[in-house]
């Protein structure tokens, strides 16, 4: 993208889910700011599963430390059991702890990208207009249902889970260091594989 090219979301419903009020506005603000005329908030992801029932959209923004069904669980769910088309809905994944097991958690539940907190519209975005632009194939396996990373060719702009030893996201201490953007992005990146 360069700096002469224009974005508009004019005709792009986004699903805003996070269970922080002041985290929902900002976020429908910086869409918003996009062009996006229609943004959906909701402030649980249970409400978003409820809602999903009854319409479509066309990107998902979710903070993934909720209580009762956090960003995981809900992605896991759109993933595996929501209808067609709505289960292939690209997912922005938002963190405010960004660690390695953070990130992979959220890859491996099937998020089309997470974007580490302080979250920058531009860096945001950028994103976006990947995920408009991408042809990702979708893989649907026993252990994995989401975005197809297998392939080198195509990724994001430069820069099985949960593991035993994590902490839960509601103790709120880190047991590692937050990872930068650039890190997060080769984790997100389609990687080539030898069959």
């Amino acid at each position: 993208m360069t700096k002469n090219d224009r974005v508009n979301l004019a005709h792009t419903t986004v699903l805003l889910i996070d269970d922080q009020p002041t985290s929902l506005d900002m976020l429908a603000s910086i869409v918003q700011g996009f062009g996006c005329k229609e943004q959906i908030k909701c402030n649980s992801a249970q409400g978003a599963v409820e809602l999903l029932a009854r319409r479509a959209v066309d990107l998902i923004l979710i903070d993934c430390i909720m209580p009762e069904m956090d960003g995981y669980e809900f992605v896991r769910w759109l993933r595996r059991d929501a209808p067609t088309p709505t289960r292939y809905v690209p997912v922005i994944m938002i963190l405010g702890h960004a660690s390695q097991a953070k990130v992979h958690q959220g890859r491996d539940c099937g998020a089309s990208f997470i974007v580490a907190k302080p979250l920058s519209p531009a860096l945001l975005l950028k994103r976006i207009v990947w995920l408009g632009g991408e042809d990702r194939d979708f893989v649907d396996a026993a252990h994995y249902v989401g975005p197809d990373r297998r392939v080198r060719n195509y990724g994001p702009p430069t820069g099985d889970g949960r593991r035993e030893g994590d902490l839960s996201g509601e103790l709120g201490e880190a047991v590692e260091e937050n990872m930068d953007q650039d890190a997060i992005d080769m984790m997100m990146k389609p990687m080539k594989v030898s069959l």
